[in-house]
């Protein structure tokens, strides 16, 4: 079989295996390695929602997807070049997202009659019975090669086939060309103190996977991604959507001044951003994990009130838990950050898979009158400058504000160029300051005639005594259940959230400026949107693309926007929230829905479908 090195713009890898295969650290590993060679690129990790789902089912697959290329990258992509399937089940559960020219590598030792029943074929040909025949098929003997390239290393057989997903890395090094040199610094660091016994055996093995695709006759091209040349100059690194929260917030911490506190409980997929502040304690973050969401929230506002940027991280099911101590921030009128990573609901629902289901939440899910800021991040970098952002606004209008990330960002990475911190604005909180005048009494709830925002004053500053707590308030800081007073506070503390409008950047549109069709999205839609639009654009369609990061308040030029379209077109993972929330803002318009509500992403061709009807 003749050889070819291949020049690709780009190319999507999908390694999918048993939870116990190693799938996630193998593609997170191959994405590093890509970022570090000037490659864009986009992840997307898919777990199994089951716990320990039984060893060979479908239902126990997990898979990482990685899209690399030598130009702009958006999505982890639609469909893959290559599928590494690690036993028959990932085969089954993953060939539908074959290209038509894809490769598909298989370990042909875990191709026995047992895991293939159990995966639920009925013949001894998998691959006629899935209709990917015609593919390029790798049939190697992974756990047999593995086998034979440790059995000097006094390794146990246990712990020898642990490393057969390094041998299928050193494959797929080979074929796209991927320097092994900084997967070698990986296993030095992560090993180097604990298990230093562990990295030459791994070293070896992914050595020997190498060597056996540059052997072996199945693989007959290699690949050529080239770096990215039009990049910003900086350093880079790949990021996930949640160490970027994590970050942000950190960033905001020494912008501000002020300690970080970070209240909260473990839950998927939120719980890495508290696991990643726990580990900058020399950046002066402080974090507790707490017996369940209440208590989280709760000890988040005792920080806020006692002068912290205080973060309280969750999950759909979660930020129910938190929906009445939220109304007590709100009513307290104190800064406090809540992260929501939206997974598939209602109630324990999809933990492992992705939506956008937890919008009407934010907007209204609390008792009373109860505004809250609602922003949301579109992609892994981005979720840095959301949370940072939202540490701002949160401390400058003495608000809780909610910031909306998803699993697929939360999870998912992408190169991020580390930003200088002289660039990023300063947050100057409203604190109180200097001593009052002798029978000058402190009002804690008076505003700021422009912003509508009280002061803030800590415990222990004399004079600035005051009562905090749930029951309704007059400026002065007295208890009233006053019906004049309430409507007042109602309508204060409402339209204190409205005027952030003014500290939030307008809509900007991609496409023309004016047309027949207006498509919009929010959060974590956005690279799919954006290529499907752009897509179309280069095909001749009149289309045009806008993007919400900002929900409650809307950007002050969105009437603007709308009007100079036809049509508009709202993009969702859900059933249409943001679409409805739209249309009693602007019950002038007409706003069309597109959604999809199945755990997983939009794919860039079923949008350019959807879009294509509308036209």
């Amino acid at each position: 079989m003749q050889h070819k090195v291949i020049d690709a713009r780009d190319v999507v890898i999908r390694f999918a295996g048993d939870s116990g295969d190693g799938m996630q650290l193998t593609g997170s590993l191959f994405a590093d390695i890509s970022a570090i060679y000037g490659n864009s690129l986009a992840t997307f990790p898919d777990y199994p929602a089951e716990i320990r789902a039984p060893h060979g089912t479908v239902s126990g697959v997990s898979g990482f997807q990685v899209h690399i290329g030598s130009g702009e990258v958006n999505t982890p992509g639609d469909l893959c070049d290559m599928l590494i399937a690690m036993n028959p089940a990932a085969l089954k559960a993953n060939a539908k997202w074959c290209k038509r020219h894809a490769m598909i590598l298989v370990d042909e030792d875990s191709f026995e009659d047992s895991l293939l029943r159990k995966a639920g074929f009925t013949t001894d040909n998998p691959f006629v019975e899935l209709g990917v025949e015609d593919r390029t098929l790798i049939v190697a003997p992974i756990t047999t090669m593995t086998k034979e390239s440790l059995k000097d290393s006094g390794m146990d057989i246990k712990s020898i086939l642990k490393c057969k997903n390094m041998f299928t890395l050193g494959i797929a090094c080979y074929i796209f060309n991927r320097p092994l040199e900084p997967i070698y610094a990986y296993l030095e660091k992560k090993f180097s103190k604990k298990h230093p016994e562990v990295i030459e055996p791994n070293r070896k093995v992914l050595r020997d996977g190498l060597n056996y695709a540059a052997n072996v006759q199945a693989i007959p091209n290699t690949y050529t991604i080239e770096p990215v040349k039009s990049a910003r100059k900086g350093t880079y690194r790949n990021i996930t959507g949640n160490q970027a929260v994590a970050w942000g917030l950190l960033a905001a911490s020494e912008k501000s001044g002020l300690p970080l506190f970070c209240g909260s409980y473990p839950i998927t997929p939120a719980t890495a951003i508290l696991e990643e502040l726990a580990i900058h304690k020399s950046l002066g973050a402080k974090t507790l994990q707490a017996e369940d969401e209440i208590a989280g929230i709760c000890t988040a506002i005792g920080a806020s009130f006692a002068g912290n940027l205080a973060v309280t991280t969750t999950s759909g099911p979660g930020l129910s838990l938190k929906s009445e101590a939220l109304g007590l921030a709100v009513m307290a009128e104190l800064p406090l950050v809540v992260v929501d990573v939206q997974r598939g609901g209602p109630s324990t629902g999809l933990p492992t898979k992705t939506e956008q289901t937890d919008l009407n939440q934010a907007l209204y899910g609390r008792n009373g009158e109860c505004p809250i800021p609602v922003l949301c991040a579109h992609s892994p970098a981005n979720c840095f400058f959301a949370a940072f952002m939202a540490s701002k606004i949160a401390l400058e209008h003495m608000t809780p504000v909610l910031l909306l990330s998803e699993g697929f960002i939360g999870n998912g990475s992408e190169p991020w160029l580390i930003p200088s911190m002289k660039d990023y604005p300063e947050i100057r909180p409203p604190f109180v300051s200097g001593v009052l005048a002798e029978g000058e009494k402190f009002h804690p709830f008076e505003r700021d005639p422009e912003t509508f925002v009280p002061k803030w004053a800590l415990p222990g500053q004399k004079g600035y005594e005051h009562r905090v707590g749930g029951l309704e308030k007059t400026p002065a800081g007295v208890l009233s259940t006053d019906p004049q007073n309430h409507a007042m506070m109602v309508h204060d503390r409402a339209e204190k959230v409205a005027r952030i409008a003014a500290d939030i950047p307008d809509l900007k549109i991609q496409g023309p400026g004016t047309g027949k069709l207006l498509v919009v999205g929010w959060g974590g839609t956005y690279g799919h949107l954006a290529s499907a639009t752009h897509d179309l654009r280069e095909e001749g369609f009149d289309v045009s693309y806008t993007h919400f990061d900002y929900i409650n308040p809307l950007p002050k030029n969105t009437v603007d926007v709308f009007s100079l379209f036809e049509k508009v077109l709202v993009c969702e993972l859900n059933s249409g929230q943001f679409a409805d929330y739209l249309r009693s803002r602007f019950p002038q318009y007409v706003f069309h829905k597109f959604n999809k509500i199945q755990g997983q992403p939009f794919l860039v061709e079923e949008l350019k479908d959807a879009i294509k009807k509308e036209l």
